[in-house]
């Protein structure tokens, strides 16, 4: 049977002859499977939602991580290779801190992204490496404003008003394309987020798995249980 990539998808670096790189095509499937991530802009801020859809009653929901803080003023979710996504995590974080002994100032949220993305993208020009497996939103604000941004495994970056990675994100898309607002509130972008993440599943949203951060100008800070609770009692 003949390969789908007609032997053009053995190295990262070799182009088909149609232009196109199987192995970055590849690691676009993989943020695909990945669980759904929400994130949209609020009147202060931005507001982040995953969730982490366990596949066995018997895993422990905190040891999976999707969200994580990289900064006071910054917050990113991943979709796609966990392991992937910890690797691009830990890089982040070291670029804010090596950017705060340096100039001695947080870094702005756009100078990271293209830091991110130049790194990604290093991965898919060079031979003995492949593509990372994972998506990013990157969430801060900083003095030029509010900011959300997605990454791609291609090292390419946009930035949305309101956006979503892995399996459900074209519903959550539509969802958003029809019912995002200019100055939401908080509490109005959280339910409207929820409701494009319930949307996009098959099934009813999980409580137990449903996870809710906020980045504002007060930094950035991650729900807890009991607040979470609430936002889902709210559908």
């Amino acid at each position: 049977m003949q390969p789908s990539g007609r032997g053009y998808d053995h190295g990262v670096s070799t182009f088909s002859p149609d232009g196109r790189l199987y192995q970055v095509e590849y690691a676009r499937e993989s943020v695909k499977r990945g669980t759904t991530t929400v994130g949209l802009k609020f009147k202060d801020g931005i507001i982040l939602i995953v969730d982490k859809r366990i596949s066995s009653k018997l895993i422990l929901t905190d040891s999976i991580e999707k969200m994580y803080k990289i900064d006071d003023h910054i917050g990113i979710t991943t979709s796609g290779l966990v392991a992937d996504a910890r690797q691009l995590v830990d890089k982040a974080r070291v670029q804010c801190q090596v950017n705060r002994m340096t100039y001695g100032d947080s870094i702005a949220i756009t100078t990271l992204v293209k830091k991110m993305c130049d790194f990604m993208q290093s991965f898919t020009q060079y031979g003995g490496a492949r593509p990372f497996g994972t998506a990013l939103l990157i969430a801060g604000v900083d003095d030029e404003g509010i900011h959300l941004f997605e990454t791609d495994p291609s090292g390419a970056y946009q930035s949305y008003q309101a956006g979503a990675i892995g399996r459900g994100r074209s519903t959550v898309i539509d969802h958003f394309e029809n019912n995002w607002k200019l100055n939401m509130t908080k509490n109005a972008a959280i339910k409207l987020g929820l409701e494009a993440l319930k949307e996009s599943l098959e099934d009813d949203l999980n409580r137990e798995t449903v996870e809710i951060a906020v980045v504002d100008s007060n930094g950035y800070e991650k729900l807890d249980r009991e607040s979470t609770l609430k936002q889902l009692d709210r559908l």
